[in-house]
């Protein structure tokens, strides 16, 4: 494992560990453009035009599956490639890989449509994953929902190896 690269990471950039999914984060930007709660379609309160965190995995976890209310953009920035596990909202299930091996199939960035369960691991054992995330409109926690297991398994019976190795 790469714990002082990480380590580093972490102190830099005064990361904390995600209080719900796993992994660390920071939020890095919250736009001051307000979008009154009228002009938005689902949301109870104004949200900030956009946000953005940065996103730790290491090997030895995972973030759960959840879903929001806003798309989420994902950047790749360094370490081990990230999987971005994807139940779209017709039901079907990708494995996304994130990361800078184009030829193979990697992307730099991916886009995990609004209200799609999603979960996320790295691809390679003993390793991390450094990603950026945007949200637009501004993320709050009163658009985050976490996967109960049992229900998610229950609506996707076919994904129940991946939902049960990707839920808390």
């Amino acid at each position: 494992m790469k714990s002082k690269e990480i380590n580093t990471i972490i102190d830099n950039l005064n990361l904390i560990s995600h209080p719900i999914e796993g992994g660390f984060y920071k939020e890095i930007y919250r736009s001051k453009g307000i979008i009154k709660k009228e002009g938005l379609e689902g949301f109870t309160e104004d949200r900030n035009f956009c946000t953005s965190i940065y996103f730790l995995l290491t090997s030895e976890n995972f973030s759960a599956f959840h879903r929001i209310k806003q798309d989420e953009i994902w950047h790749y920035y360094q370490g081990s490639a990230m999987y971005v596990h994807v139940i779209d909202l017709n039901g079907n299930y990708t494995r996304h890989e994130v990361g800078l091996d184009i030829v193979n199939g990697e992307v730099p960035q991916l886009v995990v449509t609004a209200g799609c369960w999603f979960a996320s691991s790295v691809k390679n054992d003993n390793d991390y994953s450094f990603v950026g995330c945007t949200v637009a409109p501004g993320f709050d926690f009163e658009d985050f929902e976490m996967a109960k297991k049992d229900e998610l398994v229950s609506e996707y019976p076919q994904y129940k190896t991946v939902i049960e190795m990707l839920t808390h």
